[in-house]
């Protein structure tokens, strides 16, 4: 059975909701509360027409989801992917409340998406679709409302179109509308490294916690776009060795390690790791099972399943990708007293690197990347203790240590708010 077939079957709504009611449950939360964090607040559906570059009309999808709006403003990217469903993005919203919540910044969730597969579009195809997404969840983003950032296939030239299309529309700029802008638009230094390095503080923590020494280790990465690729030049720049990595085409391993630099530059050049000069060439799943230390999974959701979470050998999973472990396998891995670092923490460098964007924005203030990278180390760390302190109390694994922790902030916002009217 390909990957493909077996992750179509593993929906990551029903994923989130279960991960979900294991921490309701251990926390005693009342059935009202329950009832409310276990929905999204919001679901938004839109079609909308495009014009194409031959002359036709498309009519495309799209999605935004609010899940809780309780700590702040709905906050989560937009991704273009041809799998993009109402439930995914029912997810990805609700781990973005978690994920918020974990590292204690003011935000609530939401997550977005259209679907299209932007390779097949051209410059201003692309250009035309997002401007009219953007134009259609109007209702529901604003700084102060909803404030959506990259993701999977967007990046800060999608984000300058669409702070371009609300600014229009507001008659005045509105830089604190999206976040994960270019500079000159009031982006914010490291944004683009944020998730990755926010990825690699945890693992340096968790390393530390662990007795793994991170020059002697062995790291392998699956899925070598933003997040993938920068965490691997980060965690060499700790001494340790990457030894594989893939993307969306399948991946390549060398035991004696690779030159990351250079599969940058070969993937650049040829579409492809796949192919790169003194290493083999494996499928996806297999680098998920290679000898290593420490394994980095940051592509898609479900990932490592409960087929393959045996024959998982890293001892530390740092999870880079939303969603990429399902609660099957979370449960053979903590039989194997493997170490998760799950997504809500490991890779929550992005959204608070976007939260620092949003506050430079609405202040009209720039920060350096010095300070920028030390207000998130900060932040990264004092999580993953929080975090480690829970696993350790309640002796379970550092997932439901992270859920404990966040839903207990969301809850305890809820009920001090309470229901209006």
């Amino acid at each position: 059975m390909t990957t493909e077939h077996a992750t179509a079957r593993i929906n990551p709504w029903a994923v989130a909701q279960q991960q979900f009611d294991l921490a309701a449950e251990k926390l005693g939360l009342d059935a009202g509360m329950r009832a409310v964090l276990r929905e999204p607040r919001r679901e938004f559906t839109v079609h909308f027409p495009v014009h194409m570059d031959d002359g036709s009309v498309r009519v495309f999808t799209g999605y935004r989801v609010q899940h809780n709006l309780g700590r702040g403003p709905a906050k989560g990217g937009i991704r273009y992917h041809q799998d993009v469903s109402i439930d995914e993005v029912k997810a990805l919203a609700m781990w973005m409340t978690w994920k918020c919540a974990v590292v204690g910044i003011p935000y609530g969730g939401g997550k977005g998406g259209v679907i299209v597969d932007p390779k097949q579009l051209s410059m201003r195809e692309l250009e035309a679709l997002t401007r009219r997404f953007f134009t259609e969840i109007e209702v529901l983003v604003g700084p102060e409302k909803d404030i959506p950032a990259p993701d999977v296939n967007t990046n800060a030239q999608v984000m300058a179109w669409m702070m371009d299309t609300y600014s229009m529309h507001a008659g005045y700029t509105v830089p604190g509308v999206v976040t994960g802008k270019p500079i000159s638009l009031g982006g914010s230094e490291g944004r683009n490294e944020a998730t990755a390095r926010g990825t690699v503080y945890c693992i340096v923590e968790a390393a530390r916690h662990l007795g793994i020494e991170l020059k002697k280790a062995k790291v392998a990465v699956q899925g070598f776009g933003n997040a993938g690729s920068i965490a691997a030049q980060l965690i060499v720049a700790e001494g340790s060795t990457v030894v594989a990595v893939s993307d969306s085409t399948g991946g390549i391993h060398n035991p004696n390690g690779l030159d990351v630099n250079k599969v940058i530059a070969w993937k650049k050049e040829h579409g492809t790791v796949q192919g790169f000069p003194g290493a083999t060439d494996i499928g996806n799943e297999q680098v998920l099972e290679v000898e290593c230390e420490i394994l980095i999974p940051a592509a898609l959701e479900n990932q490592i399943t409960e087929r393959n979470a045996d024959k998982v050998k890293a001892r530390l999973i740092a999870e880079a990708a939303n969603g990429p472990t399902t609660p099957e396998a979370d449960r053979i891995l903590w039989k194997k007293s493997k170490f998760m670092i799950p997504d809500i923490l490991c890779n929550a460098g992005g959204v608070t690197v976007s939260y620092f964007e949003w506050v430079q924005d609405l202040n009209r203030d720039h920060w350096s990347e010095e300070i920028v990278n030390a207000k998130l180390k900060e932040i990264m760390v004092k999580a993953f203790t929080s975090v480690l302190a829970i696993a350790r109390r309640e002796q379970c694994d550092m997932r439901t240590a992270a859920y404990l922790l966040a839903v207990e902030r969301v809850a305890d916002a809820m009920a001090m708010r309470g229901l209006y009217p």
